[in-house]
């Protein structure tokens, strides 16, 4: 994949449909503005459409696709078409600063999360994935090649906890039956969901994925639906209210 100037990722020409298919899910949501703490003033970088984003408190967004920037809401915050590496403001600008679902997407993780740190006279709120825990979800049985590709995107959890505070708290965020952030764990009990190739297109991930992997991924997935193997082997999921995948929630503090 053609490696384009903000990151590993080209949403300007495959970013539609996100806003609708990634939605920000209440519950996590409310750890995110927990971890805001009583912040005034918010960044948020590569807010991509504009997730997670708080209504009660003044923000402003960074998002370097002007794909992202188009699916944002009327009355939305204003998005600058900035990167996280050269983010275009003084030192202690914001009283937060949050970036989620975002930081393996940066070309420069190191240089971004040291922007973040300089711009926050407050916490540094990272919503992100554990590359190590990846494997927690079925998926990875029908498609290894799309846990390798994101294992090798997602930084360290040790790494963006050192980058972004003196002090850093990492939660395990628990991730709902019927969330509506249209992220692969997402689906933990909704398999039908991978067959629909919409789902799949709002996720980065697949897009590292060779077609062909693709196609015999779903087949596979597919397959094993109509035979009743899949539940046979995870149906229990189906009345798991909450799945512990590789959501983590970073809070770094100065």
């Amino acid at each position: 994949m053609t490696q384009t100037l903000a990151g590993d990722f080209d949403y300007d020409t495959h970013g539609q449909g996100y806003a609708r298919r990634r939605r920000p899910d209440p519950r996590i949501a409310a750890l995110i503005h927990t971890a805001l703490g009583d912040a005034r003033t918010v960044l948020n970088v590569g807010a991509g459409a504009g997730s997670y984003e708080p209504d009660d408190r003044y923000v402003l967004a960074v998002e370097p696709s002007a794909a992202m920037r188009a699916q944002r809401p009327p009355g939305a915050p204003p998005a600058l078409d900035a990167t996280a590496e050269r983010l275009p403001f003084d030192d202690d600008a914001f009283d937060a600063v949050m970036a989620t679902v975002t930081v393996h997407q940066w070309r420069d993780t190191a240089g971004g999360l040291a922007e973040m740190r300089r711009v926050a006279r407050g916490p540094v709120v990272v919503l992100t994935f554990d590359g190590d825990e990846l494997e927690r979800l079925w998926l990875a049985a029908y498609v290894p090649e799309l846990v390798a590709a994101e294992r090798r995107r997602y930084p360290a959890i040790s790494t963006i906890a050192a980058a972004i505070g003196r002090s850093t708290e990492v939660i395990e965020v628990p991730i709902p039956i019927d969330c509506v952030d249209g992220f692969t764990e997402a689906y933990y009990a909704r398999p039908d969901a991978f067959l629909d190739p919409r789902v799949r297109a709002a996720q980065s991930a697949w897009g590292f994925v060779t077609p062909e992997a693709t196609h015999r991924a779903v087949e596979n997935l597919r397959a094993d639906l109509a035979s009743g193997a899949w539940e046979h082997a995870y149906g229990h999921l189906r009345a798991q209210p909450q799945f512990l995948g590789s959501l983590r929630l970073l809070i770094g503090r100065p």
